[in-house]
């Protein structure tokens, strides 16, 4: 790609595909050229330099054909000028390499391969055309020149060369150093959203390179290094000096909300500008991490942070000028934040445990209403695993502690926030019977622990019950920060029984239903007609409500894919069984309401 530099000198391009091989080659021709100067063969030696390695009657970089990026420049330079080699540079090393391998007899025949024989096909682009997709249309296994290395050469192409040295190490290298991987061009992005717009992760290049337009690249590069710096707090929270800051970035950074980084990245500004306390950042923070884990329990889909987060700083702003925190709850209650009805009985009733993320931010909240105990000796978290006190795997005893309907608990009831807790004990307690793992949990430095102390019994009302303590326990945690709440129009479970629904909105249509058992009917087969994969696994996951042998239900329904329900549930558990099919497959909340009467 053709690039405009400072100074001008001779044209220059960055190189976008096949750093790596043209960079070998070079190694390779000015070790030919050593080998034939020292050989006595100077016509060679003088050709390969003079008219492949460099430009004899140009000086600093413009005297080099090729410049890599600063990590590995001295030594290139170094190898091309046969100055004093740095040993431990890879460049130096495939020189070594080279050098092993190459003999006196074979110098002349390399060369020819190599100047004479060898094919390299060059596509100049123009200068607007976008890099990395003409670069995927012809090479998608390849290693590309990330994003961030395209801005890095973009910024260095409008530094003066006296002064390239000095800035990157002042400030390209701390950041490279400090945000590795992807995480440099993600900082990028989030530093431009920050001023309220949203930027594709692949257009961060030409979005900068838009944006600086002729502003001076060194004041540019300047301001992008201090909200790096803001950026390496938010993924590594330890990097924060202020302990009371620190606790709560922790907590924030494990529910893995990187979409509200451009919004915390001008509240950390803010606070390091002197316009934010401390205790308001705080503040911030921990209302963050309210809507994250009231929208998370109550399964509202995270695709719409990107159309909150990058404008939530000017919204707060313009709503309350006087009161930036105030503004901030103020504009995050209208944005689908749950009320405390529909939070309390997703606790109790959703399937909160799984994998990935989900298991990261439900042991949050089981650490988080460990806290509420206030005890004084707290274990340390990090030794601690979640616990199913009714267990994955149901033993014999298991069964028949459960009773006759067994089954249907187990999978209806297994993940909800009622059967978890927190343990160091949890391969010694395995699926042992509950009196054993009560014996285990009695003895428990854990405070959600010594609620099974006095209990003889473990199955779904025991289950429900404790459920309910800890969704108050939850509400005290991460209290309702509105100010006004109106009654939720959403049903739950509890809700199911004594009330006849009338209409199910599934997926963005509205049917009419007549009973409970409508619901059920209507409901598994949407999911079969449109994700049939996704019901194979909600076939194995609740082998109790669905089957491909109609015998093994009293009162049997045959789906449309051939798959036999069971409609001999009571209303609870339809509106139960649905509501964690639905979220089974990927769909929130809004994708399953059941209106009732």
């Amino acid at each position: 790609m053709p690039t405009t530099s400072v100074p001008e000198g001779v044209a220059k391009y960055l190189l976008i595909d096949g750093q790596q091989r043209l960079t070998t080659i070079y190694i390779l021709l000015a070790l030919i050229r050593d080998k034939a100067k020292d050989q006595g063969d100077d016509k060679l030696g003088n050709e390969i330099e003079q008219t492949l390695l460099v430009n004899p009657f140009k000086e600093d970089t413009d005297h080099f054909k090729l410049l890599p990026t600063q990590i590995d420049r001295l030594a290139f330079q170094a190898v091309i000028q046969r100055n004093q080699f740095e040993e431990e540079s890879q460049i130096v090393k495939a020189y070594r390499f080279f050098e092993k391998r190459l003999t006196q007899k074979n110098i002349v025949p390399i060369s020819k391969v190599i100047t004479g024989r060898l094919s390299v096909v060059s596509i100049v682009l123009d200068k607007d055309d976008n890099a990395h997709l003409v670069f995927e249309s012809l090479n998608a296994k390849g290693q590309r020149l990330t994003q961030s290395d395209l801005i890095r050469n973009y910024f260095f192409m409008k530094i003066h060369i006296d002064k390239q040295e000095e800035i990157y190490a002042k400030y390209w290298q701390p950041m490279q150093q400090a945000l590795q991987g992807d995480n440099l061009t993600e900082c990028i992005r989030h530093y431009m959203m920050r001023s309220g717009s949203f930027v594709k992760q692949g257009d961060v290049y030409f979005t900068l390179k838009d944006r600086l337009g002729s502003r001076d690249a060194i004041n540019a590069l300047d301001e992008i290094a201090v909200f790096a710096g803001y950026y390496a707090k938010l993924l590594s929270p330890e990097k924060e000096t202020n302990a009371k800051l620190r606790n709560p970035l922790e907590r924030l950074n494990r529910l893995e909300v990187t979409t509200a980084y451009p919004f915390l990245l001008n509240c950390y500004s803010d606070y390091n500008n002197g316009q934010l306390s401390v205790d308001e950042f705080v503040q911030i923070l921990q209302i963050l991490e309210n809507y994250v884990i009231r929208r998370f329990v109550c399964n509202i889909p995270t695709n719409q942070f990107n159309k909150i987060f990058p404008f939530l700083y000017d919204w707060s702003k313009t709503k309350n000028p006087s009161d930036f925190v105030s503004g901030v709850r103020s504009d995050l209650q209208t944005r689908d934040y749950p009320k405390d009805a529909e939070f309390r009985s997703r606790l109790v009733e959703s399937r909160l445990y799984g994998g990935g993320e989900s298991a990261v931010k439900t042991k949050l909240i089981l650490e988080t209403l460990e806290a509420k105990y206030g005890h004084k000796e707290q274990v340390a978290y990090t030794s601690l695993t979640i616990e199913h006190v009714m267990p994955q795997t149901l033993s014999e005893a298991w069964q028949h502690h459960l009773g006759e309907d067994w089954q249907a608990d187990h999978e209806l009831y297994l993940h909800v926030l009622g059967n978890l807790t927190l343990t160091a004990y949890n391969s010694e307690l395995s699926n042992n019977s509950f009196l054993e793992k009560q014996k285990n949990l009695a003895q428990s430095h854990v405070e959600l622990n010594r609620y099974f102390q006095k209990l003889t019994q473990w199955n779904r009302p025991a289950i429900e019950e404790r459920g309910k303590v800890l969704a108050d326990l939850a509400l005290e945690a991460w209290p309702y920060f509105g100010e006004i709440q109106q009654p939720s129009a959403l049903a739950n479970a509890d809700m199911a029984t004594g009330r006849n629904p009338k209409i199910l909105k599934i997926l963005g249509e509205r049917v009419k239903v007549d009973s409970w058992r409508d619901v059920h009917k209507k409901t598994l087969n949407t999911i079969a007609d449109l994700e049939p994969e996704l019901f194979e696994k909600l076939a194995k996951d609740y082998p109790r409500f669905i089957s491909l042998e109609a015998e093994r239900f009293r009162r049997n329904y045959t789906l449309n894919n051939g798959y036999y329900i069971d409609v001999n549930l009571n209303a609870k558990d339809v509106y139960r069984f649905c509501e964690q099919a639905i979220e089974s497959i990927g769909l929130s909340r809004e994708d399953w309401i059941v209106e009732t009467d």
